[in-house]
C-alpha cells in the first residue's frame, strides 16, 4: 500500500530521525532504529543537509536500514537548492536501488556564502521534475502552518503551496508548531485554496528552552503563552522540563487526533526514548480513531 493509500485508512503516525555526525558510524543510529521500531510507525523519514547530494551517504545508508533491516516504509529528504538534475537523478537511482520510493521534496535552507545551483530554486520545481521524471515515487512536501518565513503573507504561501500539490505533491509534512490553532486555520486556507491532499501535522516535543528558542529563532515558530509559562516555571529542572514538554506534545497529538487530523509526524530529535514514551500515552487514542475510520469506510 503506498502511503498516500495509508492515509485514506487510517491516521498515520510517523516519525523523523537525522543522521549522525560525520565523525559517527551510520550504524551508530542503529540502536535508536530499534526502540523507534518497536512503535510499529507508518513511516519513518531521514532527513538530508541542504547541502544535498555531496552529504546524501548517510541519508541513504539509513533509509536503506529502516526500508530493509526493520521493514519500515522510509521516506528520504531531497533538498533540490544546490543540485542538478543529474545529482537528483543520481540520488533517486540509489533510493530506488534499495527500494526506497518515497522521497520529502524540499527547495533546502540557503547556505551563506553558497551560491544555489540555479535549476531547482523553489520546492515546486523539484517536485515537478521527479513526479515527470520518476513518476513511480512517491512524493512528499512541506507545509507551514505559521506561514513561511520568506513568504510576504499567507496568500503568498499558499499560492506556492498550491504550485507544489499541482505539480505532483501527494502529501504534506508540516513544519512544527506550538499552537494547534494555528495549524487548524492553516487547514481551512489550504481547503478554500483547492490543496486536498493529506496534511500530517508536524509536532517536535521540546524538553529544553535553550533548544526551543533556537528552534523557534530559526523558524520564526511563535511560542505561545501556555508553553512560555511552561518554560519559565520549569526551565532550571530537567526531568520537570522534560515531563511538561512530553505532556505539552501528548496535549497537542490528542486535540489534533480528537479534531480529524490525517497524521502526525514526530521530530524525534533522535531522541527515542521521549518518541516511546509519547507513543505510549496517544496509542489509543490512535486505535481508536482508526477503529472509527474502518466503520466509517466499511
Amino acid at each position: 500500500m503506498s502511503l498516500t493509500e495509508l492515509f485514506k485508512t487510517k491516521t498515520v503516525f510517523s516519525l523523523e530521525v537525522f543522521p549522525p555526525k560525520k565523525s559517527s558510524p551510520t550504524e551508530a543510529i542503529l540502536p535508536t532504529l530499534k526502540r523507534l521500531q518497536s512503535i510499529n510507525p507508518d513511516f519513518i523519514s531521514v532527513t538530508l543537509g541542504a547541502g544535498g547530494t555531496a552529504h546524501c551517504d548517510g541519508t541513504v545508508e539509513i533509509a536503506n536500514l529502516i526500508q530493509n533491516k526493520l521493514d519500515i516504509p522510509a521516506v528520504a529528504h531531497v533538498p533540490g537548492l544546490y543540485q542538478t538534475q543529474e545529482q537528483v537523478l543520481a540520488l533517486l537511482d540509489r533510493l530506488d536501488s534499495i527500494n526506497v520510493k518515497n522521497i520529502l521534496a524540499l527547495r533546502g535552507d540557503k547556505i551563506p556564502g553558497k551560491e544555489p545551483v540555479g535549476v531547482f530554486n523553489h520546492a515546486n520545481e523539484l517536485v515537478k521534475f521527479v513526479h515527470e521524471n520518476r513518476p513511480d515515487f512517491s512524493i512528499a512536501s512541506a507545509c507551514y502552518p505559521n506561514c513561511h518565513t520568506e513568504a510576504p503573507d499567507f496568500v503568498d504561501d499558499i499560492t506556492h503551496l498550491k504550485e507544489k500539490v499541482d505539480a505532483g505533491a501527494d502529501h504534506l509534512i508540516s513544519q512544527l508548531f506550538f499552537d494547534n490553532q494555528a495549524f487548524y486555520d492553516f487547514k481551512e486556507k489550504t481547503e478554500i485554496a483547492g490543496i486536498h491532499v493529506p496534511i500530517e501535522a508536524g509536532i517536535m516535543p521540546c524538553t529544553n528552552k535553550n533548544q526551543i528558542e533556537r528552534i523557534t529563532q530559526i523558524s520564526g515558530v511563535p511560542i505561545p503563552k501556555k508553553f512560555a509559562a511552561i518554560m519559565d516555571r520549569y526551565q532550571n529542572s530537567k526531568e520537570a522540563m522534560l515531563d511538561a514538554g512530553i505532556a505539552f506534545a501528548v496535549d497537542q497529538i490528542i486535540d489534533l487526533v480528537s479534531q480529524g487530523v490525517d497524521g502526525i509526524h514526530l521530530y524525534t530529535m533522535n531522541k527515542s526514548k521521549i518518541a516511546k514514551r509519547i507513543w505510549d500515552e496517544t496509542q489509543s487514542v490512535f486505535e481508536a480513531s482508526n477503529l472509527s475510520k474502518q466503520t466509517e469506510n466499511a
